[in-house]
Formats: structure tokens, C-alpha cells, sequence
């Protein structure tokens, strides 16, 4: 695999995306049985054969098209044969995709378990982790590097026999860390059932030959040795942060979201840790409430286009100052405590004097003028066009999180038909993945020729995980917004 200089650079969200880190389906996630779906943070059982075959491929394939047309263009044919059983897609096989641009995690896993010192020492890790007999342990190391990573990952030796439990969130890789310039921000996962997952990315990193060059740029956040003698209530010491909460905004701006997952305590570390390291200028705490429905600051915003950007209504200046209820309603019911969203922004020159935001249109309004100079009209597309019940819904199905390609070219799900509409209001187009990949097959379109548009991608499973494409996309290398 060749190394470029500029590996790992991310200084917004919308630059042209060239790397990112991803995982396909793996056979985990057609092992959620319905008694421990939320233990392991899935509300729903998912289909396995339909979430690859018939959606999460359509982004493989899009992500390839986008970053790494070689590997893709002119071939589908011969790709999706029923002959070819999906080998392409699968990364164990000899005939996976193996692409330096659009970057599987199994992969890397399986890389660097070559190394017999790694090999052993992960295998006592994810052994300690999960309480396995020493006899298990053992017998792990007779596996291959490509069988141990499989097992790592789905938590199976086979179909029927299971070690440990699987780790189904493993797609949503956005989670598992965040690139910040060129810097990875670590994550420190809410939930146990995520122990797992931070535990292999963190080996990854720190052993991958892809990323020798930046392991002096390696952010962890280590726990407050005081929420060791804490009681329980004090768990908003404890530190827990995950990507989905953090947000590069502009080369000297992060935002950082506290949730349901990422935690006070992690924020305040988190700004010191960039501040310190001259990472960034400008940090936003972004305090949301704390409910599954929005679970991560990306559920509830993400950007577009400069002057762009999908949300949810119900966090608009208009609901927060109750602008359509009547005198008498708004005065009754107050500020519900679900409207509650709390931002502060600290710049690393003046920390004692942070700037307050009352909403959050205002604080992305001030992103695009003031951050990234857009002189045009900030304009904000919501979710279900803003209209009740359908916001909400779609909502709770990632109609906000969405992830760009390149400005203004965002990828979404189908299901979201009101958000869909909503885009179409703000001027832009809005095609379906099928389609798309026809006519980029065919040659009767391009990706440089896309402006302005929504992807949709099949999604009836996906959705079913709660999480977006935002989710499931980490990346590493976007060009700088000011090369257009």
C-alpha cells in the first residue's frame, strides 16, 4: 500500500473526502438476538444478507466510485455476477477490493495480526476483556491472522460456535475516533458493549504501518484518578467520548458535543488536550440532552455546504422561543427541558472570557460566516421539512446525518421522504444510489459533474441500526475547502 505524505488530514466537513476508515457487515450483526439488541445498542434485529447485498454495498460501491474509481469503474458488472458471490466485498477474501482510499478496519486487523508479539498480546487483552478460559486463549493462537480477526470482530469461531459477544456497532467507525488536522483524537466508548472495539483500533493505530507516521500525533484521554473513588452518581466524571460528538468545522475549529455518550468531564479534557498540543484555536462545547433520540451531536446537525446545513427543527431558534405557540401557551409551558441545548465556546487565546451561544442556528450560522467567510445567506434544511410528526421520524432514522463527498454532495437514506423533499425546497437535486452508479457506469454522468445533491441509499435494515452514513464513514483525508 503506498504512503502519502498527507496520509491523515482533516480540516472540515465538507472538503473533498479522499481516505476514510470503514467496516462492511460482518456476521456479528446476524447474531443480535432481541433479549440483548439494546444491551448492545441496536433497538432492532437487522437481516444480515439484505443490510450487505442490498444496502450497505450501494455505499461501498458509491465510497469507490468517489475516492478510488479504479477499482470500481467498468467492472460492476463482473463485480455484483452471481458467480462472483460478493467476494469483492468481503475482506477476508482474496478477491476483496483492498483499497488505500476507501480503508476496511478487518483488514488492518488482520495486518497486523502477522506480528507474532501483537498476535499474543491482543489475545490476552480480548481474552482479560471477555473472561475467557486460559484454554481458550490458547487455542486462539493456533488461528490465522485473517481467522483471528474475524473472530475478533464477530465473536464467533463459526456459526455456531460463539466465544464472546459480537461488537455489531463496529460499522459505525466514526465512532471509534476523530482526525483533527493531523491528529487522532481517540475514543473513549460510553457503553461496555464498545469496550472491545476501542481496544482493536487502538492496536491498530498504534502497530499499523499506515500510520507509523502519526503516532506522535495520537490523542488518548485518560480517566480522572478521582471518578475511581467516586460512587455512582458520579459518573459525569468518568471520561467517555465518542466521534460522533466531535466535529472539525474549520482547520482552527472543533465542535464537541455532550450526551448521552460523551461526557462533561471528556469535553474538558478533550479542550485542554488540543489546546495544548496547538491542534486547534476554537473549541465549541455543543450540551444536548441526554436521550437515546439523539444520542450524539451528529444525530441532530450535520453540514452541507458552506452555508448549508441539515437539522433538527426542534432545536431551531423559532421552537426554543416558541414562536408559533400563542401568549398564553408560551408562558405556560416555559422552557421544556427537552429544548434545553447549552453551548460555549472557548478560544485558546482568551479562555477566560468564552463565548455564549443562545441556539444552535446562531452557532452554525457564525461557523459559516466567520469561519469559513461565506458571504452567502446561511440557509438550514430540516428534518421532515419541519413538519410534525414527520421530523421526528425521520429524525430517529439519521435524516441529519448525513455525509458529504465533497461540498454539497451529501449521502443519506431513502426512507427519510419529507427531508428529501426539504433538500429539493433548498435547490438541490436528489437521486437514488441505484441510478446513479448506472449512470456512472455508463459515462452519461460523473462524480466531478455532481453539484448540489442528495444521495439516497437504500436503508430499510441499516436504518434499523441507528446510525447514518455520518456514523459509518471516518475520515482521514479531505482537501482543504479553499482548493475548489
Amino acid at each position: 500500500m503506498p504512503k502519502d505524505l498527507a496520509f491523515a488530514n482533516v480540516t472540515s466537513e465538507i472538503g473533498t473526502l479522499r481516505r476514510l476508515l470503514v467496516h462492511s457487515p460482518d456476521s456479528g450483526l446476524g447474531k443480535v438476538v432481541p433479549s440483548k439488541a439494546q444491551d448492545w445498542l441496536f433497538e432492532d434485529i437487522v437481516h444480515l444478507d439484505t443490510i450487505r447485498r442490498k444496502e450497505y454495498d450501494y455505499y461501498t460501491k458509491i465510497l469507490l466510485y468517489f475516492l478510488d474509481p479504479e477499482k470500481i469503474k467498468g467492472k460492476l458488472k463482473e463485480i455484483d455476477a452471481p458467480d462472483a458471490k460478493r467476494n469483492f466485498y468481503k475482506p477476508a477474501h482474496k478477491d476483496f477490493y483492498r483499497s488505500d482510499k476507501v480503508i476496511e478496519l478487518q483488514w488492518l486487523l488482520e495486518e497486523i495480526l502477522e506480528d507474532r508479539e501483537i498476535r499474543i498480546t491482543l489475545v490476552a487483552s480480548v481474552c482479560a476483556i471477555e473472561g475467557c478460559s486460559y484454554e481458550s486463549q490458547q487455542e486462539m493462537m493456533n488461528h490465522s491472522p485473517a481467522d483471528l480477526a474475524k473472530i475478533f470482530i464477530s465473536g464467533s469461531l463459526s456459526d455456531k460456535i460463539m466465544l464472546f459477544p459480537p461488537i455489531p456497532n463496529f460499522i459505525f467507525t466514526r465512532d471509534i475516533g476523530i482526525t483533527i488536522n493531523n491528529h487522532i483524537l481517540l475514543n473513549k466508548p460510553a457503553k461496555k458493549a464498545r469496550t472491545r472495539e476501542a481496544l482493536l483500533v487502538r492496536y491498530i493505530f498504534f502497530n499499523h504501518p499506515l500510520f507509523a507516521d502519526l503516532r506522535n500525533n495520537i490523542i488518548e484521554l485518560p480517566d480522572t484518578h478521582q471518578h475511581f473513588l467516586l460512587p455512582k452518581e458520579g459518573d459525569d466524571r468518568k471520561v467517555t467520548l465518542e466521534g460522533g460528538d466531535v466535529m472539525v468545522v474549520s482547520k482552527d475549529h472543533v465542535l464537541i458535543g455532550v450526551s448521552e455518550r460523551t461526557s462533561m468531564e471528556a469535553a474538558h479534557q478533550a479542550v485542554h488536550a488540543l489546546f495544548n498540543k496547538g491542534v486547534v484555536k476554537k473549541v465549541s462545547i455543543v450540551k444536548i440532552p441526554k436521550k437515546r433520540d439523539y444520542m450524539h451531536i451528529d444525530t441532530v446537525f450535520t453540514q452541507v455546504k458552506r452555508n448549508v446545513w441539515v437539522m433538527l427543527g426542534h432545536f431551531s431558534k423559532k421552537a426554543i422561543k416558541k414562536d408559533d405557540a400563542d401568549i398564553v401557551q408560551r408562558i405556560l409551558e416555559g422552557k421544556k427541558e427537552d429544548h434545553k441545548i447549552k453551548i460555549i465556546q472557548f478560544r485558546k487565546k482568551d479562555l477566560d472570557n468564552p463565548v455564549y451561544f443562545d441556539n444552535l442556528e446562531d452557532l452554525l450560522t457564525d461557523i459559516s460566516r466567520n469561519d469559513l467567510g461565506c458571504d452567502e445567506k446561511v440557509r438550514f434544511i430540516y428534518s421532515g421539512n419541519n413538519e410534525f410528526p414527520f421530523d421526528a421520524r425521520e429524525q430517529w432514522t439519521d435524516s441529519c446525518n448525513v455525509l458529504a463527498l465533497k461540498e454539497g454532495v451529501v449521502l443519506g437514506y431513502d426512507r427519510n421522504d419529507k427531508t428529501a423533499d426539504a433538500f429539493i425546497n433548498a435547490g438541490f437535486t436528489v437521486i437514488e444510489a441505484k441510478e446513479l452508479l448506472n449512470q456512472l457506469e455508463e459515462g452519461t454522468t460523473t462524480v466531478e459533474k455532481l453539484k448540489d445533491c442528495l444521495i439516497t441509499m437504500p436503508s430499510a435494515e441499516l436504518s434499523r441500526a441507528r446510525g447514518g452514513f455520518h456514523c459509518m464513514s471516518m475520515p482521514l483525508l479531505r482537501d482543504p475547502l479553499d482548493e475548489k
